[in-house]
């Protein structure tokens, strides 16, 4: 049993309790896993809009003279291209070409950045940045100091709306803006992490609850529900996103999980590339695919994926998911093996699962 007095504790904390949220230690954090359940909470995602405190996830703060071209060396996306205002997905990556983790990066201003990471490698990411060189510019850990709270759904906008100080439908999707929630300062992210409509709020963490009360009241009219980490993992899954542990690790470089455009191997050099050259000119042995099974049964991460008998692969994510009403996964296959409809098997158990490879992603929200 897990001593939940040494877990840290977001600001948001007795907001869970009071809700009646079943909290569960999630990478040394006492997170909500869920509330009224899973199911509810991701259909209230899909059709109406949910509520999430994402507060464990780390924030950085690049700043100086050197930052773009630090940022530009350390990462495969192309920092020279992203405009203020504006998020891209990107990666830390070893020289190997795999990941240490993924992350988002927020260019707040010409010289100044922030950076997004997964609370698991929070330590281990601000490690690693902080131990490659860095002249001209200063790497701070602002993660004590910020709480995030995601708010997404259909309706997201219909409910932030009322509440901010700036017009927020003509923030694009990865834009971001300052304003103010609720009388309280945030930065306002038009990001995600479910396939949805939704906005991702940076604030002081003394703020949070004050925030996350104003958002349930003008919400829960129009279906808010509060959300738990249950429902964001098999909303991400249907909407085929990588997570961490799962379909990313320092075992895969972004080729071998289909994130090729997250690699700007034109703009010059960056830690990770000449093993990206070489995996390239090599050509790719295997690769991330989506399958959904055949049948009853639902594939769990760790479970073989067969052909004719033999392990060809393994689960990243399964799950059951809600919105397509069937069992889905994601795994890797060799090249061989990873075409759309190739007929293959899941071994649960010691029982095989029919399974088929299917395009990702398994769900895209209406536009």
């Amino acid at each position: 049993m897990t001593d939940t007095t040494t877990l840290r504790r977001t600001p948001l904390r007795d907001a869970h309790v009071a809700a009646g949220a079943k909290l569960v230690d999630f990478a040394g954090w006492e997170m909500p896993v869920q509330y009224a359940g899973l199911m509810e909470e991701h259909r209230a995602v899909r059709n109406a809009a949910g509520l999430f405190d994402v507060s464990h996830m780390g924030e950085f703060r690049v700043a100086g003279p050197g930052a773009e071209a630090f940022l530009q060396g350390l990462t495969p996306n192309d920092v020279a291209k992203l405009a203020i205002g504006r998020a891209h997905y990107s990666a830390l990556l070893t020289p190997e070409g795999t990941f240490v983790d993924d992350l988002l990066v927020y260019r707040l201003g010409r010289e100044e950045f922030m950076l997004v990471v997964n609370a698991a490698n929070l330590d281990g990411d601000f490690a690693w940045i902080v131990g490659h060189p860095h002249p001209g510019c200063e790497v701070t850990n602002l993660s004590d100091e910020t709480a995030l709270i995601a708010l997404q759904g259909p309706r997201a906008l219909a409910i932030l709306a009322p509440l901010a100080s700036i017009e927020l439908a003509p923030i694009k999707y990865y834009g971001f803006a300052h304003g103010e929630v609720a009388g309280t300062p945030a930065l306002i992210s038009r990001t995600g992490y479910t396939g949805e409509d939704g906005f991702e709020l940076y604030l002081a963490p003394d703020a949070a609850m004050h925030v996350w009360e104003a958002l349930m009241a003008a919400g829960s009219p129009l279906g808010l529900l509060p959300a738990g980490l249950g429902a964001r993992d098999t909303l991400r899954l249907e909407a085929s996103m990588a997570l961490y542990g799962h379909e990313i690790d320092r075992t895969t470089t972004p080729l071998d999980a289909g994130l090729d455009w997250v690699v700007k191997l034109e703009k010059g050099e960056f830690v990770g590339r000449q093993a990206l050259l070489a995996q390239r000119e090599r050509g790719l042995t295997r690769r991330l695919i989506g399958f959904e099974v055949v049948g009853r049964g639902i594939a769990r991460q760790g479970h073989a994926l067969r052909k004719d008998g033999v392990t060809v692969g393994t689960v990243t994510s399964g799950t059951f998911g809600p919105t397509l009403e069937k069992a889905v996964g994601m795994g890797y296959l060799p090249i061989a093996l990873a075409s759309v409809g190739a007929e293959i098997a899941v071994d649960v158990r010691g029982r095989e699962l029919p399974a088929r490879v299917v395009p990702l992603p398994f769900y895209r929200r209406p536009r």
